[in-house]
């Protein structure tokens, strides 16, 4: 009597559309930059600004790695050289952002405006530390999502406007960078903590038809199981006209979190390290259940904008720092030819396969 083995059909791993913060927030913002980051690819030169962002983030992962004790100011600063020749090592054309620049990173040298007119800012008090009580007032950004594939100012444009920053000294960003690590101290104590992750990729499948993901910058695990959710921003701390946007990003993270592990982050804290501020927020399930209804109604967007392809601008006052300006019909240039969608990755493969956003992307 002979056994025949049957071969078992492979499985297929799901394959889903994915979306981060940062590309959400893409979309919100201008459509057209959606598009040419996300489905044209066109590559970007991070900006200096952006990798000091990267570098005080690699510096405060590594900080943790050392024993509680050690968790001093001066031993962060120490980090920072050797994690900017980690960077260097990795990336070595950085290196060519740094020439004979000026001592003054904001100097204004060089840099040309956008013509107005411009809403008048919204000044606020700043204030040390800001806990915000219930939702942020009224799902403004939420609620942009909506309207995010119609543009909000008129033409017509004029000539394409580059704005050129200052190029700094690498002494003098590597010292910028040691300033904002510093500034971390004024708003926490490591030495009292013991992060539960760091820098970590997290994702979850909402509507059954999408991958939503990003990465954690800390997540902080109290004994009785309550979460907190940690990201660093080195930019400034929002006007209070603004608070909604930063939050959420973090509130991407809550949702992923939630309906990964069931449990909704007691806070979502942000840390400002240039203006040594703390701002934080306690969502409800409620809330995230109606953040989700948005991020699928946003993908929805997307999606139909895809299938049309038809990704309009959206001008405003951003549009003087973006890198792709000559492509943009709003200031006289042409996009390239709409390409074929990028087949989406399966859903458990995006950790192997290294899923970053450019460096500094989450930062303000």
């Amino acid at each position: 009597m002979t056994t025949e083995t049957v071969a078992a059909e492979p499985t297929e791993t799901p394959v889903y559309p994915s979306l981060s913060p940062s590309r959400a927030a893409d979309f919100k913002t201008c459509p057209l930059l959606y598009r040419f980051r996300t489905i044209d690819r066109l590559p970007e030169r991070p900006s200096a600004d952006q990798l000091r962002g990267t570098l005080v983030h690699a510096v405060l992962e590594r900080l943790f790695d050392l024993p509680a004790a050690e968790r001093t100011s001066a031993s962060a600063a120490g980090l920072v050289g050797p994690e900017w020749e980690r960077l260097v090592a990795d990336h070595p054309d950085l290196v060519e952002l740094f020439a004979d620049g000026v001592s003054d990173p904001d100097a204004p040298a060089g840099v040309e405006a956008l013509p107005g007119p411009w809403p008048a800012p919204v000044e606020v008090t700043p204030v040390e530390v800001v806990t915000v009580v219930g939702e942020p007032a009224p799902d403004a950004v939420e609620a942009a999502a909506m309207e995010a594939a119609a543009p909000t100012l008129p033409g017509p444009w004029p000539a394409p406007v580059v704005v050129e920053r200052p190029k700094w000294t690498l002494a003098d960003f590597l010292e910028a960078a040691r300033v904002l690590v510093d500034g971390y101290f004024a708003v926490e104590d490591p030495s009292r903590l013991e992060p539960a992750e760091r820098e970590s990729l997290i994702s979850a499948i909402v509507d059954d038809q999408l991958l939503i993901r990003g990465y954690i910058d800390r997540l902080d695990v109290s004994p009785e199981g309550a979460l907190r959710v940690v990201d660093y921003k080195t930019g400034g701390a929002p006007r209070e006209a603004f608070e909604a946007r930063a939050l959420f990003q973090l509130k991407f993270y809550a949702l992923v979190l939630w309906r990964t592990r069931g449990v909704v982050p007691r806070v979502l804290r942000l840390l400002y390290l240039k203006d040594q501020e703390v701002l934080d927020y306690s969502p409800d399930a409620d809330e995230l259940a109606r953040f989700e209804r948005t991020i699928v109604a946003l993908w929805r967007a997307i999606d139909q904008a895809t299938q049309a392809k038809e990704f309009r601008p959206k001008p405003s006052r951003l549009c003087g720092w973006c890198a792709h300006q000559a492509l943009c019909p709003a200031f006289g240039g042409t996009p390239p030819p709409f390409p074929d969608p990028p087949a989406p990755r399966p859903a458990d493969a995006l950790a192997a396969a290294g899923v970053v956003e450019p460096p500094g992307a989450d930062e303000e």
